[in-house]
């Protein structure tokens, strides 16, 4: 592994329940441009089991996380997600699809939850850019269609914002 160094001011700090390099592995495997950093376990004679994460630090397109084992104490919630901007609808579906397999679970409006309960947005770049400098009222067109949605379909978004 090699030498731990960001130079984020801040760096999520995710705490899981015995499933941290799991995630690891998993977050590593979907993004571009990611590695496993640091992994180094409890240990013998700590007080969580041996074989789990007592520090891990990922790099996933450029976001370095810190991962760790620390028991059944706190969840993830909605209340935080990571929010990743899409270029195409190739792209939303390959990380839709990826991060909502064996037990994730989808909800409304581009957001879903992994296997560990992380939330995650799976936004197309174009909603920004329509909602940030496009014709309001066609913002707003595109915005109600967007909240039928699950995954965000941005053909349909599309036909909206420009009907």
């Amino acid at each position: 592994m090699s030498e731990v160094s960001t130079t984020q001011g801040i760096t999520p700090f995710l705490w899981y329940n015995g499933q941290a390099e799991e995630a690891m592995n998993l977050y590593t495997r979907i993004f571009p441009d990611s590695k496993i950093k640091q992994l180094k376990k409890w240990g013998e004679g700590s007080h969580m089991p041996a074989d789990q994460v007592m520090m891990g630090v990922i790099e996933i397109n450029g976001l370095t996380l810190h991962l760790f084992d620390a028991g059944p104490m706190f969840k993830f919630t909605e209340a935080v997600s990571f929010f990743v901007s899409c270029k195409n609808q190739e792209e939303v579906d390959f990380y839709w699809d990826a991060l909502t397999a064996d037990g994730g679970e989808e909800s409304q409006c581009g957001w879903l939850k992994d296997k560990f309960g992380l939330s995650w947005q799976i936004v197309p770049a174009m909603l920004n850019e329509r909602l940030s400098s496009g014709d309001p009222k066609r913002a707003g067109q595109m915005f109600q269609a967007i909240m039928g949605m699950k995954k965000l379909d941005i053909a349909e978004m599309d036909r909206a914002y420009n009907q």
